[in-house]
């Protein structure tokens, strides 16, 4: 096997926003018709109202910072010049998807034939970081291992608590919904290179997906690029979170490969036991616990993770030139992931415009100046979240078995 080139490259799906009313608006072809020639790589989703950037094949963390303030503000900016405004999290606070436009390409009307109103509900937003691993076989073993810290990451990513203006009582609701896909979730693990192209072989010959596009695991080998492609994260709400996130991906990724050069590895384990610790991200982010699977032990999360930068990753942190973005990581634990930032802000001002403001101010920070609308005060009422199920109070009448209504 060769060593891997660890090359790093992000995409990343925004939010179109109407800065007036704080709600999504279909804005993608307004976006592609601004001067910017550069904006001409954007790319649509499924939705109207969303837009994906997607830097180049980047060398270093640096480049890719780089890259990635540099998209982002050319998206704001365009948004802008149209009346316009992009937010970065993994849900809409309050939009419903059943007004949402789609988009009238034969790929995604493809999707929405094949997958039906899956399709049109699909209004989330995720971060996708590729790392170049240009050995076939090592792909997959680097594959089977990083499963592992998948809730890790998510963890650090989740920007989703809100869902069709209910507070869902979850910190990554856009992984609930996905969940609902085909080919989704934690991979199972894989007998080699051989393996994962037989799935594929099987299953475009049996006319289920046209190619290995239509795999979408949380991490998965990309159809096209000799990449690993992590995909498990909500889209990040500062850019210093996604370049933190990338930086610790592929230092992770280096880290597997001193282990197989020095003929070591990293213990692989079983799907059901990762999709358990998914599951505890999904739901308490960086405020619940995880599974130490080697100690059959939960443990705070946030010491998991400094863990996993102090113990596992730390000797690859000043060879990678990447200290300071992986320990941002500290910052988010401090001061809270975008998920927890937007219940906060939720829970102070009662309205859920004042959460997408946030998120828009956010979105452009350490970027470009953000686009904002009027007041929240000029508004006659505020915009509020239903609770959780678990939080809507049961009348004492209501007895064991009876019809609540």
């Amino acid at each position: 096997m060769r060593a891997p080139s660890l090359t790093v490259g992000i995409e990343e799906e925004y939010q179109i926003i109407d800065p007036v009313t704080r709600d999504l608006t279909p804005g993608f072809d307004a976006l592609v018709q601004s001067n910017d020639a550069q904006l001409a790589d954007v790319k649509a989703e499924l939705h109207q109202c969303q837009v994906e950037i997607g830097t180049k094949v980047c060398g270093n963390i640096a480049e890719l910072r780089t890259e990635l303030v540099k998209l982002r503000g050319l998206v704001i900016k365009a948004a802008g010049q149209h009346g316009l405004t992009i937010a970065s999290a993994g849900t809409h606070p309050f939009s419903n998807w059943m007004n949402q436009e789609m988009t009238p390409k034969e790929r995604y009307l493809g999707v929405k034939a094949e997958l039906q109103d899956l399709a049109h509900r699909l209004l989330i937003f995720g971060t996708h970081v590729h790392v170049g691993i240009e050995d076939q076989e090592f792909r997959i073993d680097c594959l089977n291992a990083v499963r592992y810290i998948l809730p890790h990451i998510l963890c650090l990513s989740t920007s989703s608590p809100f869902w069709f203006g209910r507070n869902t009582g979850l910190h990554s609701y856009r992984s609930i919904v996905f969940k609902n896909f085909p080919r989704t979730g934690v991979p199972r693990i894989l007998n080699g290179w051989g393996d994962y192209a037989d799935l594929v072989d099987t299953l475009q010959k049996t006319r289920s997906i046209p190619d290995g596009s239509k795999v979408w695991w949380d991490v998965r080998p990309h159809h096209l690029y000799p990449t690993l492609e992590f995909r498990v994260c909500d889209v990040n709400t500062r850019v210093d979170e996604a370049v933190c996130i990338a930086a610790i991906l592929q230092a992770v990724v280096a880290k597997m490969w001193k282990l197989r050069r020095d003929n070591m590895t990293f213990r692989v384990y079983a799907s059901d036991l990762i999709e358990e610790n998914k599951w505890r991200a999904v739901r308490w982010g960086l405020g619940g616990k995880l599974i130490d699977f080697g100690k059959k032990e939960e443990m705070p999360t946030s010491v998991l993770i400094r863990e996993l930068i102090e113990w596992f990753l730390d000797d690859m942190l000043d060879e990678l030139g990447t200290r300071k973005e992986v320990e941002y990581a500290y910052r988010i634990l401090e001061e809270g992931s975008s998920a927890q930032r937007q219940l906060a802000t939720y829970a102070r001002t009662g309205d859920l415009r004042a959460v997408v403001d946030q998120l828009i101010r956010e979105t452009a920070e350490g970027v470009c100046e953000p686009t904002l609308g009027p007041p929240l005060e000029s508004f006659a009422s505020p915009i509020g979240a239903m609770p959780p199920s678990s939080e809507i109070p049961i009348p004492s009448s209501a007895a064991r078995g009876q019809t609540v209504p």
